[in-house]
């Protein structure tokens, strides 16, 4: 699976997606500072699932319609910073969709992330971090979930990483910087967070007009599916006896 996230800088960099798309051919598209008012209903092969509502500058997924199928969307607004309560409100930073995914036949979540600004502490980051994993995971119980977007967190990420491994999510870096804006702030502002999927590879994409690169995130599944109860779909399969019992 291919998962590309992308900051448009207050949607300036909104006519690259096309080429996007064509280049790179991704079943997923993550949006940051998308102005959410203006998106169409489709780029290239893919679908807009949903956007975020309460900002004009947010957040969108789109998905290819081809290989999955949109269970659910849901926005969440999460703890926010005084650049948030003071300045330029943004209510909703994380937009999450159950997919089915029609070719690998299970089910999984994919989110779009944009943390508070660097006015804001790290602490309050790493608390919006947490508090979007819980509620990926009330989206999509035990589902494979990958959250990918701007997390705005220049420095030390050995703690943030440290954070994420106890929540039972994985923490990976683009094989370069992503941001280029500020002289002392340049690094891995763009990142992918993973839990029940195996990252391939996060390859930083060529500056464009936003002051953030597009990350193209490549993952596969980590295990086989389980069903509602947790037995596995192989197991579950498995021919039964007219005793009602698992045949052996």
């Amino acid at each position: 699976m291919k998962v590309i996230s992308y900051n448009l800088r207050k949607n300036r960099a909104s006519g690259e997606l096309i080429a996007l798309s064509e280049n790179y051919d991704p079943d997923v598209l993550c949006l940051q500072e998308c102005d959410t008012f203006g998106l169409p209903e489709e780029i290239g092969r893919m679908h807009l699932a949903d956007s975020t509502v309460r900002n004009r500058l947010g957040l969108a997924i789109y998905y290819r319609k081809d290989r999955f199928t949109n269970e659910k969307t849901q926005t969440f607004a999460l703890k926010k910073s005084l650049h948030d309560r003071v300045l330029t409100p943004a209510h909703e930073r994380l937009i999450g969709t159950r997919l089915t995914d029609i070719v690998a036949h299970r089910e999984l979540v994919v989110a779009s992330f944009h943390a508070a600004p660097l006015t804001a502490l790290n602490s309050l980051r790493r608390n919006q971090i947490r508090t979007a994993h819980e509620e990926l995971h009330q989206l999509g119980p035990g589902l494979p979930t990958l959250m990918v977007g701007d997390y705005n967190y220049p420095v030390f990420k050995g703690r943030l990483g440290d954070h994420i491994t106890q929540s039972g999510y994985d923490l990976t870096l683009s094989d370069t910087r992503t941001y280029t804006r500020y002289k002392f702030f340049r690094g891995h502002f763009d990142l992918a967070t993973s839990i029940g999927l195996t990252i391939d590879s996060v390859e930083t994409l060529p500056l464009g007009t936003s002051d953030h690169l597009p990350i193209l995130v490549t993952s596969t599944y980590s295990d086989e599916p389980v069903n509602a109860t947790g037995v596995p779909a192989s197991l579950a399969e498995t021919e039964r006896s007219p005793g009602g019992e698992f045949a052996i």
